[in-house]
This record gives C-alpha cells, sequence and structure tokens, in this order.
C-alpha cells in the first residue's frame, strides 16, 4: 500500500517513529497528573516535548521510508488523547469552558461512530484530510498557548488571545472535516450498496 506521496505503508512494528509515538503515549499519564496538579509549567515542558516528537516522528517516518499501519494509527490516537487529556485538565480547573469540552469530545464521538460502518466495508480507517491536520495543529497550539498563561502573567494576555483563537479556529476546522469524514463514509456506504 501507498500514501498519497507515494510512499510505501509497510506493515513493521518496531520503527524509530513508533517508538516516539509509543513514547508520546507513555507521557500522556504524567502529562494528566501534571496538569490536574496545576504544574503547569512541568505539564507545558512535556507538551513541548510530546509536541517535538510529533512532527519528529512524522518527519523520519517520511525520510526514512518508515511509514507504517500501526504509525498511521498511533501518531492521530496519541494527539486525540493529548487534546482530550489537556481539555478535561483544563476543563476540571476551570479554565476552559465546559461546553467546549463536549463539543470536542462530541466530534471524536461522532467519528468512533463511524468505525463499525468502515469495518463492515473493509477499511479500517480513512485517509486523514488537511483540515483535520489542520484543527488538530490548532487545537495542540490552543492549549499549550493557554497553560502559558497560567504559567507567565508577563505572557497571560497575549498567550491567552492566542491560545483561544486557536482554540476557536481549531473547533470550527475540527468539526469541518469530521463532516467531510462522515460524508466520505457514506459514499463509501451508498457506493458498496448499490
Amino acid at each position: 500500500m501507498a500514501t498519497a506521496q507515494g510512499q510505501v505503508v509497510s506493515n513493521r512494528v518496531v520503527t524509530v517513529p513508533n517508538a516516539l509515538s509509543f513514547l508520546r503515549l507513555l507521557l500522556v499519564p504524567v502529562f494528566a497528573v501534571l496538569i490536574v496538579q496545576g504544574q503547569d509549567g512541568w505539564a507545558l515542558l512535556v507538551l513541548a516535548v510530546s509536541g517535538a516528537s510529533d512532527y519528529l516522528d512524522g518527519h523520519l517516518a517520511r525520510r526514512w521510508n518508515q511509514v507504517t499501519r500501526l504509525g498511521q494509527v498511533l501518531d492521530p490516537f496519541a494527539d486525540r488523547l493529548y487534546i482530550l487529556t489537556t481539555l478535561l485538565g483544563l476543563g476540571y480547573r476551570g479554565l476552559v469552558p465546559w461546553w467546549l469540552v463536549v463539543v470536542l469530545v462530541a466530534r471524536d464521538l461522532t467519528m468512533v461512530a463511524t468505525l463499525p460502518v468502515l469495518a463492515r466495508l473493509g477499511h479500517s480507517a480513512l485517509p486523514v484530510h488537511f483540515l483535520g491536520k489542520a484543527g488538530t495543529f490548532c487545537l495542540l497550539y490552543a492549549f499549550p498557548l493557554l497553560l502559558l498563561g497560567q504559567v507567565s502573567t508577563t505572557l497571560a494576555l497575549p498567550a491567552g488571545a492566542l491560545g483561544w483563537a486557536f482554540a476557536l479556529w481549531g473547533t470550527g476546522l475540527y468539526w469541518w472535516a469530521g463532516i467531510l469524514y462522515v460524508q466520505q463514509v457514506a459514499q463509501l456506504w451508498r457506493a458498496e450498496h448499490r
């Protein structure tokens, strides 16, 4: 199988990019504890390490021809887990409103609801749309900026403004991509049942 860029997708499990994705997943509970305990500086550091490894695993996978099916699942899963953990932690501390948590979790639940349909049609997942990547990118920048506003009183205003801009744009793009994804699933379903 090949990606849109023409790279072959392998079934390998042990690769450097997959190890980086696994490391990101191992840091999720550490991050969760830090954010709930209000250790915002350390939580921000873990998010920065996670973000750097997120970029690095994708870059290395393409550069070293180590794009794998496992990596295609682990990478977005880690992204979603960080977004969810950050949302719940910030919601728990009253730093983001619960309506934002509900809106973003509802989008992910909508995506999960399509998985049985995809499986029935013989697909494990559909390719990630550019809008989904852009929405995830915005959200992965939004929450560290909101945390940065808690760490530094000097940066609180600009970090908060930028954080909320990224959060709102990211939420819109996230849902737009979700709608396109559901439309793709519906098209596959109709094509299968013609």
